[in-house]
């Protein structure tokens, strides 16, 4: 049997039989995975901490007639802030839920694990406010998913500093609020402001590690939370069970 050392995040667990667990897994070298974790739900398992959502540990996998089944496991990161704040796990579930929805099965989506772990760890240990976690989060998936919007200069007239700046949803470009016509939208456009349209831009073009090394003022954190969500969701097509566990809360 082959085997294969890697490192990985729990995205989805389902228990199995008595004692298994299914888990969908996100890994550094081959993308999105389901593994078979033998016996870890039984008490004492060394298996049990790395067989839960959320976590993320270096795990060796034996692959038998095309099947994974986790057979080793180091924890690296429980994320443990994450997982004794409801608000928090239920948006790092919400996180889990989106990328597994945007991976493919056996196939690398280079900065996705990084995007995730980044994200857990600023809700773990930084002091940010969770719209602002969650947009960016958003955004910079739709990034990698292939979506990323046009933010350098409004659509139509080639302005840096957009009059009245607005961002597509379906489109998922930028423009002047009186460009909108001649763009021909007839979809959902959002407004922006000074402050939220240079969120977006530091998103989508900024350094990944920086991802969240910026602060906004409510009005500005209340526009650039909204065009996170409805810019994902129109781009996937799709809603998120978690996502509205998540909006629940509140």
């Amino acid at each position: 049997m082959a085997h294969t050392v890697t490192r990985a995040l729990v995205l989805r667990e389902v228990d199995y039989k008595e004692s298994d667990k299914i888990l969908t897994v996100l890994t550094e070298s081959e993308g999105k995975r389901t593994v078979k974790a033998p016996g870890c739900r039984r008490k004492n398992s060394p298996l049990s901490a790395a067989g839960q959502l959320l976590v993320y540990s270096e795990m060796t996998f034996f692959d038998y007639q095309d099947r994974l089944s986790m057979k080793e496991a180091s924890t690296l990161n429980e994320f443990r802030g994450v997982r004794a704040d409801l608000w928090k796990l239920a948006l790092g579930s919400y996180f889990a839920e989106v990328c597994e929805a945007v991976a493919e099965e056996g196939v690398p989506t280079p900065g996705l694990l990084s995007l995730i772990l980044n994200s857990l760890y600023a809700l773990d240990k930084l002091d940010r406010p969770l719209p602002l976690v969650k947009a960016a989060f958003e955004l910079k998936l739709c990034c990698l998913a292939g979506y990323e919007p046009l933010v350098d200069a409004c659509a139509v007239c080639g302005k840096e500093q957009p009059d009245g700046p607005r961002l597509s949803l379906n489109q998922g470009v930028l423009h002047c609020a009186r460009c909108r016509e001649e763009l021909g939208e007839e979809g959902v456009s959002l407004p922006l402001d000074e402050g939220s349209l240079a969120a977006v831009r530091h998103i989508v073009y900024g350094d990944p590690k920086r991802l969240f090394s910026f602060q906004l003022p409510p009005e500005s954190l209340d526009r650039f939370a909204g065009v996170g969500e409805s810019f994902l969701l129109a781009q996937l097509e799709r809603g998120f069970r978690t996502l509205d566990f998540y909006k629940g809360l509140s």
